[in-house]
């Protein structure tokens, strides 16, 4: 990996071998991928350039250690009048938060990490598909199953996020106890909390003609979805599974397990659904979390606008 910064630069100040340091363990212990550890332990040099800048000569670990949280608020405005936005700058704060932590460890002190709050980053608009691309996915998924019962089951897993909105890890945490099939679940949710969400006729169809076809015993206290060896069934399958559909079907990269969720909220809101309604259907805490449905729809019939007016 080149050095962010020249050699001899580097040499004078006793923090750059902290920063060699965590490059390893970086790549080795934390199995980081070369590009963020590149980008991190530039991070690491630039703030230790900084503060030789301020300090007026080499910089240690005791240096480091000695940072204020005015000094850090310092490193990240220079940042900014470099051009960096809000998400690069929160990358930055992260990295030097971690450098500074592991420097601390390396010298056998606790770190005392200035408490900083990072930029706000703005929040990302999730992208719907269309019902008719959520029921062919599905479909072709089911298709490229190894066995009758494992079609049926990877189905009603994906009409369960389409159809009921939830999440991939609410899906495969429901267990056997759901079962007889109402026109309701139970489901549990982040941080422990349960909510109802409703069965449409073809989702709750879909898990009953699987737990007919499944060759384990579906117990109360047992997961409803299983492994073909009959364990749980593991949520990367799913993933996987989906991507391999895409690509056959000519989706877009954005068909993943949780866009049927965000799809699932969209499409009720475009169908006059009230955001304190779809809160409680999607289990979000706050109202805030659910008001971003409100640009995705948006977009969303500005996609249908673009793709069907003849002069768009």
């Amino acid at each position: 990996m080149a050095d962010p910064l020249k050699s001899h630069q580097l040499a004078a100040h006793p923090a750059a071998g902290l920063a060699l340091a965590w490059h390893h363990h970086l790549l080795g212990g934390r199995r980081r991928s070369p590009h963020t550890v590149r980008a991190y332990v530039a991070t690491a040099h630039r703030l230790i350039s900084f503060v030789s800048e301020h300090a007026g000569g080499p910089v240690n670990g005791q240096a480091l250690a000695d940072l204020k949280a005015a000094d850090l608020r310092a490193f990240l405005t220079r940042r900014r009048a470099e051009g960096l936005g809000n998400s690069s700058a929160a990358r930055e704060l992260s990295a030097i938060r971690g450098f500074l932590a592991f420097a601390a460890a390396e010298e056998g002190r606790e770190a005392g990490i200035p408490k900083l709050k990072g930029p706000k980053r703005p929040r990302s608009v999730p992208r719907p598909i269309a019902p008719d691309e959520a029921v062919a996915l599905a479909e072709d998924v089911a298709e490229d199953a190894a066995e009758p019962w494992i079609a049926a089951r990877d189905f009603a897993v994906l009409m369960l996020l389409y159809g009921s909105g939830l999440r991939v890890a609410e899906a495969l945490g429901l267990t056997g106890a759901v079962l007889p099939l109402g026109e309701t679940i139970s489901v549990t949710g982040k941080r422990s909390k349960t909510r109802i969400v409703p069965l449409l006729a073809p989702v709750k169809s879909a898990i009953e003609h699987y737990a007919a076809l499944c060759p384990y015993a579906l117990g109360t206290a047992e997961p409803l979805f299983r492994g073909a060896r009959g364990g749980p069934l593991n949520g990367e399958l799913v993933r996987r599974a989906v991507r391999k559909a895409r690509v056959r079907l000519g989706l877009s990269d954005r068909t993943t397990p949780h866009a049927l969720r965000h799809s699932f909220a969209t499409h009720l809101l475009g169908r006059g659904a009230d955001l304190r309604s779809l809160q409680e259907l999607l289990g979000h805490a706050s109202l805030s979390s659910t008001q971003i449905y409100t640009a995705v729809d948006t977009a969303y019939l500005l996609d249908v606008y673009r793709n069907a007016h003849p002069r768009a």
